[in-house]
């Protein structure tokens, strides 16, 4: 879906969505949702978790960055893989783009196999409205908050006990 671009919210997806917690009559909300492009970098715990719910909520597009693969010591935190994602030892940002996509499939998902750098990072943050950091390590998170500033966007993240 080009930047910009979003679909047109009909009968079915205000079905989709109807449990949720805004009002699908207010002037462009659901549209907007639509219409959003996130990207996530690391997709472990955290960032697996965030991908989900992005994509169970209908954000339109969604970037997954992220270098490691999926490991069975994995499975117990990052919810979006499962044995045989580990089994196939696949790339968490192909996995992810995998479970992403059959869990809603009016979402845009891209997974890429990477490892942010200071080379890469504008390229792969850009066009998106939202950076959503989901890494264990500060050089990257210092990367993320870099490109953000920059490009006046919004930067979420979080953390666990590591970082």
């Amino acid at each position: 879906m080009p930047v910009g671009a979003g679909p047109l919210v009909n009968d079915s997806l205000q079905e989709k969505y109807s449990a949720r917690c805004f009002r699908w009559d207010w002037p462009g909300r659901a549209s907007a949702l639509l219409a959003s492009r996130a990207a996530i970098v690391g997709c472990g715990a955290i960032g697996a978790a965030a991908a989900n719910l992005l994509a169970r909520a209908g954000v339109g597009y969604l970037r997954i960055i992220d270098r490691d693969f999926v490991e069975p010591s994995n499975l117990q935190r990052q919810t979006l893989f499962d044995e045989s994602d580990a089994l196939n030892v696949l790339p968490k940002a192909v996995a992810a783009e995998r479970k992403l996509r059959s869990i809603n499939s009016g979402v845009a998902v891209e997974g890429i196999v990477a490892d942010l750098s200071p080379r890469n990072a504008e390229a792969l943050l850009a066009g998106v409205d939202l950076l959503l950091d989901g890494t264990d390590n500060f050089e990257t998170r210092f990367l993320i908050n870099d490109v953000a500033v920059k490009s006046s966007r919004p930067w979420i993240y979080a953390a666990g006990v590591a970082s």
